[in-house]
């Protein structure tokens, strides 16, 4: 990796870029990113990688063209990271500082943004939120080559980089403390220097006769850009959990392969003493490929006619049923999701509440990830405050409303609407506005 001291000492500024960028992608975080987002799209690489192989006549692995290829990919990744991050910020941030406009400074696009950069954060390991002025950008790791601090291990600038094409040239923008600059691929592909940098902020002077005049300009007084890791572990997701997706892939596929070209059928053929080990995979492969085979002419060694006969063994049901349920509930036990299956129609709130042990235990780490990012975003704008979240969790509606109007004769009206879970904290404001109004 090249270092933010590394990036320092480089005479050729632009030249330096241009490595960063290239060490950054040849890293094992860009790797994993990729390897991330194609699963996040439900196109996992080792199940779409899959080709079946047999041996040819010279004993060489080639492709098998008369097997079935059904390749399905399972939604595992993006199904659990949903529902981590959805869970926890579904409902969207709001702050402890009720009386504060920290969410209006924010703008209203916030809740959005903030969502996209958590759930990057969790499928790619850690992901950079840029601060501009009024609005967060999200700077995925497959796009921002960090630059960290030796001695600190801060973030102290960045490369923004990115092409439409292989063939189209690359824009890279560098941030640092001080500003930012913006960076160009000529026809060599080597970078080339194409805005000066430009501070982050700007004072402007507006007039109907002058227009706009720039009277100064400002910065952060710090980088701008902050790294929002998915877990203590600063991991992606996929690391521990690509294999067992890849085992349930591959086995639910090959059992779909096995019912599509009768795998568990065999040949028996009689009167073919003649034929060679060769002979016969090439019979039996042409057998396969055209569903036709010749034997009621003469026989293969010439001496009698031949026969043949198919048998066919039942495809293994119910061991693969087995091992797909076991893969399935560990898949969901090791990434501490909710499974909904182990809730049933009218189960308790002690029920459900056992349900989303390991789902709460894992939102509380991504929490402290989430409050530290967003604290520091905040302190960019000079602001002190804490978020809160009200989590985004299925009850039993009825039961919890119930047994918080049992207790309401002995709480405040605040109180009780902070623990109705059809009231959320945005709304409890305008309600307590309302009810006061109403009684005075």
């Amino acid at each position: 990796m090249l270092t933010y001291q590394d990036f320092l000492r480089a005479e050729d500024r632009a030249g330096s870029i241009g490595r960063a960028v290239r060490h950054h992608r040849a890293s094992e975080v860009y790797r994993t990113a990729v390897e991330a987002d194609l699963y996040d799209r439900q196109r996992n690489v080792t199940i779409n990688n899959y080709v079946r192989l047999i041996q040819e006549r010279a004993r060489n692995p080639m492709a098998d063209i008369t097997a079935a290829n059904n390749r399905l990919a399972s939604n595992f990744f993006n199904r659990l990271n949903t529902q981590r991050c959805a869970y926890l910020l579904g409902n969207g941030v709001s702050f402890a500082n009720r009386g504060g406009d920290t969410k209006a400074r924010l703008g209203s696009k916030f809740d959005i943004d903030l969502f996209d950069w958590a759930y990057r954060a969790l499928i790619h390991g850690v992901a950079f939120g840029f601060w501009n002025a009024d609005r967060l950008y999200v700077f995925p790791v497959t796009e921002f080559a960090p630059l960290w601090d030796e001695e600190t291990g801060a973030l102290r600038a960045g490369i923004r980089f990115w092409r439409l094409s292989p063939d189209k040239p690359m824009t890279a923008v560098l941030y640092t403390e001080d500003g930012y600059a913006v960076y160009r691929s000529g026809e060599d592909g080597a970078l080339a220097l194409a805005e000066a940098e430009q501070p982050y902020l700007r004072r402007v002077n507006r007039s109907r006769a002058g227009g706009e005049e720039v009277v100064g300009a400002d910065g952060y007084g710090a980088l701008p850009i902050v790294p929002m890791w998915g877990s203590r572990r600063r991991q992606s997701t996929l690391i521990g959990m690509k294999e067992k997706i890849d085992s349930f892939d591959l086995i639910q596929s090959g059992f779909a392969n096995d019912l599509t070209d009768c795998a568990q059928i065999y040949w028996l053929i009689e009167n073919c003493g003649g034929m060679t080990e060769a002979d016969l995979r090439e019979f039996l492969d042409n057998l396969r490929l055209h569903h036709v085979a010749k034997v009621d002419g003469q026989a293969f060694d010439g001496t009698a006619r031949s026969s043949l006969s198919p048998y066919v063994q039942d495809v293994p049901y119910e061991g693969r049923q087995a091992y797909l349920d076991g893969i399935r509930a560990s898949i969901y036990e090791d990434f501490g999701g909710l499974d909904v299956h182990a809730i049933s129609a009218g189960s308790t709130n002690d029920h459900i509440d056992a349900a989303y042990q390991p789902l709460d235990e894992e939102a509380d780490q991504f929490e402290i990830q989430v409050i530290e990012a967003v604290q520091r975003v905040l302190a960019l704008m000079g602001i002190e405050d804490t978020p809160l979240f009200k989590r985004n969790r299925v009850s039993n509606l009825r039961e919890t409303i119930e047994a918080v109007m049992l207790e309401a004769n002995v709480l405040d009206r605040e109180t009780v609407l902070e623990l109705l879970p059809n009231v959320t904290v945005d709304m409890r404001a305008g309600i307590l506005e309302r009810l006061a109004a109403r009684k005075g």
